[in-house]
Parts: C-alpha cells; sequence; structure tokens
C-alpha cells in the first residue's frame, strides 16, 4: 500500500460530509468534559480543527476494512473520527483508565461504531495472545515519546502492518527501538492545520518482522527505560 501526504481539503470534506455524527460527538464531548477529564480544548472550533481534522488526516494510512488498535485511546482521538469518516474499519480502543473506557463505551454505542473498548494496559495487552501482533494498524496521539510509544504499539501490530504515530513535531531518537520491535521502513509526513492551529506529522513504520517474545517488558520500563 502506497502511502500519501494528507490532503487536508479532502479531510474537511469528509467531516463536512458526517457533519451530523461529528455535532453529537462534539455535544457529548463537552458534556462529559468535566467528568471524565477529556480534553484541555473546549471551544468547538478548535476541537473540530485540533481534533477532529487532524484525526481524519490519517485516514488515508488505514486499508480498506482494516482490523486497528488504538493505544491510550483517550477521548477517542484519532479512532472515533476515523471510524465515523470510515465505517469500514473496526478498532480496538486500548485504553487504562476506567472513567475514560465508560466515556468511550457511550460515544460508541451513541454513534454506532464498529469498535470495543479494553480497559487494559497497552504493555499488558501487548503480552496478550489475543492481541499481540493481531492488527493491520496500530495508531496513537499525543501518548509517549517515540521510543516508549514504539514499545507499546508494534508489538500490537501483525507482520506485514503498520504502526502510525500522531505527533506534533519529529523527535530525535527511536529508530534503535522501531528496528529491535520488527520495525523496517519508516516514512514522515508533515502537514498544517488551518489557521495557525499548528504543526503536525504523522510517522508510518512498516512492521517487517517479528516482535522478540520479550517486548513489551512491562512495570512501567517502556517510559523509565525506554529503548536508546
Amino acid at each position: 500500500m502506497e502511502l500519501f501526504p494528507p490532503d487536508l481539503a479532502e479531510c474537511g470534506a469528509l467531516l463536512e460530509k458526517n457533519r451530523e455524527k461529528f455535532e453529537t460527538f462534539s455535544t457529548l464531548l463537552t458534556a462529559c468534559n468535566a467528568k471524565f477529564n477529556l480534553t484541555a480544548i473546549t471551544q468547538p472550533h478548535e476541537v473540530e480543527i485540533k481534533h477532529f481534522l487532524d484525526s481524519i488526516a490519517g485516514e488515508g494510512f488505514f486499508p480498506a476494512h482494516a482490523r486497528a488498535v488504538e493505544v491510550g485511546s483517550g477521548a477517542g482521538f484519532p479512532s472515533i473520527p476515523l471510524m465515523i469518516v470510515r465505517p469500514d474499519l473496526h478498532f480496538t480502543l486500548i485504553e487504562s483508565t476506567k472513567k475514560k473506557c465508560d466515556f468511550l463505551k457511550e460515544a460508541i454505542g451513541r454513534l454506532s461504531l464498529s469498535a470495543e473498548v479494553v480497559c487494559m494496559r497497552a504493555e499488558e495487552a501487548g503480552k496478550n495472545a489475543a492481541y499481540r501482533e493481531k492488527f493491520d494498524v496500530c495508531c496513537a496521539r499525543a501518548v509517549a515519546p517515540m521510543p516508549s510509544l514504539a514499545e507499546y504499539c508494534l508489538p500490537l501490530v501483525r507482520r506485514g502492518g503498520l504502526f502510525l504515530a500522531y505527533k506534533g513535531e519529529r523527535e530525535e531518537g527511536g529508530r534503535r527501538a522501531l528496528a529491535l520491535l520488527g520495525g523496517g521502513r519508516e516514512e514522515d509526513f508533515s502537514y498544517e492545520l488551518p489557521e495557525g492551529m499548528g504543526s503536525r506529522i504523522l510517522i508510518a513504520v512498516k512492521k517487517e518482522g517479528h516482535t522478540p517474545a520479550k517486548y513489551p517488558r512491562g512495570n512501567g520500563a517502556e517510559r523509565k527505560d525506554p529503548i536508546r
């Protein structure tokens, strides 16, 4: 599958096409934000660009009918906007905080999306035979620096699949972790959100080998002692 930089005009058209569902999601997000501590971005126009449009930017990186997993789902970005514009996708949402899992389940039900919520730490999921190396695409947004994120995500991706990281900027480091965990070709795709709302980058890593059994290490090692 050949990858191309995001076309934000096309992403905006997808948002408009699904405006009713995005408005339903926005209303739910606003109503639940204080209770669940979901996002610091609360102005509707900012939510639309910084959360919805930015999430949709990765739409073209998901093959048709992909089985996808999101690590650290939080409020459901990018997974929920992606499922709204791509109903062919099935997502497993991995989130360790119960109250956020409760919100995700409510949003999925309200929007009639094809997804399941797994209330589990990513490093536990990466060791679980039900999830390990089972997914076509694993994505994450604003979760952790690249070496830690790779150790959370790559164990979930099947050989030949894709690890997709949504980032605000290109980070130094992480290449050794990617190689050690089975990652291969890496491509970066930069784009600018409208109205000066920020520079973004999508980092796409092809999974070319199997992740060694010792990874993820667990017990917080992924963050405390990242692969250098």
